[in-house]
């Protein structure tokens, strides 16, 4: 049991970066989508497209999806190294505790903006419908991944403290 607890403990903090990148490929796919909804759209006057195929709309809110992903999978990629550092025991844990306590808050940050939707936010902003209109149904939803990535990781990171914190016991 313990040798499954040891591999749990590693794995799922290392789901932040896997699902960061997932959010990002979803949501690209929900932007694409968008931006074709858009230049098929009445209101399209026939603008300039990006060599990726892209308008201005669709490549800012693609720019904004990116960096939230970035900035979680970064974070997620430092608390697998928490993570790892607290599976070793000894000296040194608290300030890997409070430093992952503190990473909560860049963390948080990107969730809510995600939360606030980029995408159909600077829709929006543009006053571009066919864009809002031509986002999938489910994009919103894809929030949840990031969600799902924090929790991963905090439950991961806890368990290697726990792990850490016994095998600093028995060392004793």
């Amino acid at each position: 049991m313990a040798g499954k607890r040891w591999l749990v403990a590693v794995v799922l903090p290392a789901l932040g970066p896997v699902l960061a990148a997932a959010y990002a490929g979803v949501n690209r796919v929900a932007v694409e989508a968008a931006v074709k909804a858009q230049i098929t759209g009445p209101e399209w006057a026939g603008g300039r497209l990006a060599a990726d195929g892209m308008t201005a709309l669709g490549r800012q809110s693609w720019w904004l999806i990116l960096a939230t992903a970035v900035v979680v999978g970064v974070l997620g990629v430092v608390y697998v190294v928490i993570g790892v550092l607290l599976r070793r025991g000894g000296r040194g844990r608290t300030p890997l505790l409070v430093l992952s306590g503190v990473l909560i808050v860049p963390y948080a940050l990107a969730v809510l903006v995600a939360l606030l939707n980029p995408a159909r936010a600077l829709a929006g902003l543009y006053d571009t419908p066919d864009f809002a209109d031509g986002l999938p149904g489910w994009q919103p939803a894809t929030v949840l991944i990031l969600v799902a990535a924090g929790l991963a990781q905090a439950v991961g990171v806890a368990m290697a403290a726990a792990h850490g914190r016994r095998a600093a016991e028995s060392r004793t």
